[in-house]
């Protein structure tokens, strides 16, 4: 079905809109260079409000609004534990990461490694982390947008791929992550509200008075869908393997992605300051909270109305073509807006690391100005090969996110037990840390090829909790057989203070209110 003129009209004008609004946040005082600081770090001097935003459109992009979607379609609302189980991790991040990230005047994740451990561990992880972004994360973001493209409005799926990068590449390649962060509270609010009508208008259609009918008969219909922790008999349990969604390998998977992912917490690292950027975590966390209602319900609804879908990732835009015109223009300029947002976000830390930690290593004496100009031109290239790669990599994937969940799953425990030794014990050594790295891979890929083979049925998610204790004991031995070098540790772990306000610590009672009750009704 495909967008009547008023709903094209909206689209364009937020794209107008969006990009007109880059541009201008991101603008130079006349006469002056941008330097690596301005365009990496945003001249480290982002709001509370923008650093919130940002978090959320950074992640909540089409491998969440589509893929997440489609889980909800096929699993229930069981994938929302993702959403709600990050939202906690967002506090932690905030009250114990942040504190030595800030003090340490770290910029990038590669960075705070090389200060901890040594060289060869950032060049390491360095490498590895632009390899995920570009053939992981930023192909999934374009392939998944343009199935949602192509759905709704019947545009060719590959000059959908080709349109999103070049605008996404476009919005943000002159001022950097300025004109991506002060620019994503229009994004999310406009996501936001898209999702609550495309929730809304689903539920009402299935109840035909009201979404709250539409929301009792979802559940009488699929009570089994509402379960948040399966059983072992669940068809599922594979995907969300019981208790280990609250007390196992999730753990693992979230604080990776929230605490030690580059283009997520480069948003924080840019704060005005600790409290700021620990009110903006406050906020991203209870936007999370939301999530579910906008990523993972209009799935839910489709299994009333579109039971015989092809392909689960297609419920969000089928549930788009239930809307009337104009609102279908501003839902799906909604999508849109997560898309581009997210896409940017993965574009500017692809182009931060191999700048700072790679480019400038090898070139020391490279001016401020050339360095932006690296920059740009390694967004280029990501972007480009995104577009080249996206179908051949995840054509062949019914539901992505899960997909995209597995792969990431191979290397979270090393990294997360690397950044975990290097905040909280000063005695984890380098060659520990590549022990953790290595071997995180080398037993994740034991565990899969067993799996694959019929020889061994091992959910990922406790997959990636056991080869987190064992990459986590392996890196503690070798940190004790193989101690680090007296002047390695360069990071600073003095004068840190782990006190968090009143609003903070308010804002955390809340979260863990909620995730009690959710959990509790929906046990």
């Amino acid at each position: 079905m495909s967008l009547a003129g008023i709903d094209l009209a909206i689209l364009a004008i937020y794209a107008v809109f969006i990009f007109g609004l880059a541009q201008w946040v991101s603008r130079s005082k006349a006469g002056e260079q941008k330097t690596s600081t301005d365009y990496f770090m945003a001249s480290k001097s982002l709001p509370w409000w923008a650093i919130g935003a940002s978090l959320i459109a950074a992640n909540i992009s089409a491998e969440q609004i589509i893929g997440m979607s489609g889980s909800g379609y096929v699993i229930g609302l069981g994938i929302a534990s993702y959403e709600w189980m990050a939202a906690l991790t967002l506090l932690i991040v905030g009250k114990f990461f942040l504190p030595i990230f800030l003090r340490n005047e770290i910029v990038t994740m590669p960075q705070f490694l090389q200060q901890r451990y040594g060289p060869t561990i950032r060049n390491v992880m360095a490498v590895f982390w632009l390899l995920l972004y570009v053939f992981v994360n930023v192909t999934s973001i374009l392939w998944l947008g343009a199935i949602a493209v192509h759905t709704v409005t019947g545009f060719n799926q590959d000059y959908a791929i080709v349109a999103i990068g070049v605008f996404a590449l476009a919005y943000q390649l002159w001022g950097g992550l300025k004109a991506v962060a002060l620019t994503d509270i229009v994004q999310v609010a406009l996501l936001v509200c898209g999702g609550l009508i495309i929730g809304f208008i689903a539920l009402s259609t299935i109840g035909g008075a009201g979404a709250a009918a539409g929301f009792h008969t979802l559940i009488t219909q699929f009570p089994d869908k509402f379960d948040m922790i399966l059983s072992r008999d669940n068809p599922h349990y594979q995907e969300l393997p019981g208790i280990a969604v609250l007390l196992g390998g999730l753990w693992v998977m979230n604080i990776s992605y929230w605490g030690f992912n580059q283009y997520i917490i480069q948003r924080a690292l840019a704060a005005k300051s600790l409290p700021e950027a620990q009110k903006g975590i406050a906020f991203a966390a209870y936007l999370k909270l939301l999530m579910p209602v906008i990523v993972v319900l209009p799935g839910m609804a489709a299994l009333i109305l579109a039971p015989n879908l092809s392909a689960p990732d297609q419920a969000y835009p089928t549930m788009m073509n239930l809307l009337p015109v104009g609102l279908k223009g501003l839902v799906f300029a909604a999508l849109i807006a997560a898309i581009i947002a997210s896409l940017a976000s993965k574009v500017n830390s692809i182009s931060t690391i191999f700048t700072l930690d790679l480019y400038a290593k090898i070139k020391k004496d490279t001016p401020e100005h050339q360095l932006v100009t690296v920059g740009r031109i390694a967004a280029v290239a990501a972007v480009v090969i995104g577009i080249l790669t996206a179908r051949p990599l995840l054509g062949g994937f019914d539901q992505a996110f899960q997909f995209i969940q597995e792969f990431t799953g191979f290397f979270t425990p090393g990294i997360v037990v690397i950044f975990m030794l290097g905040l909280f014990w000063k005695r984890a050594s380098e060659a520990g840390a590549l022990t953790a790295a290595i071997g995180s891979v080398v037993l994740s890929a034991i565990f899969w090829w067993l799996q694959e083979t019929g020889q061994f049925i091992f959910p990922f998610m406790n997959r990636v909790g056991v080869v987190f204790v064992v990459s986590l004991i392996a890196a503690v031995i070798v940190s004790l057989l193989v101690p680090a070098k007296p002047d390695a540790m360069k990071i600073k772990l003095d004068q840190i203070s782990y006190k968090t306000s009143l609003g903070f610590n308010l804002a955390a009672v809340g979260v863990i209110a909620f995730l009690i009750l959710v959990y509790t009704i929906w046990w």
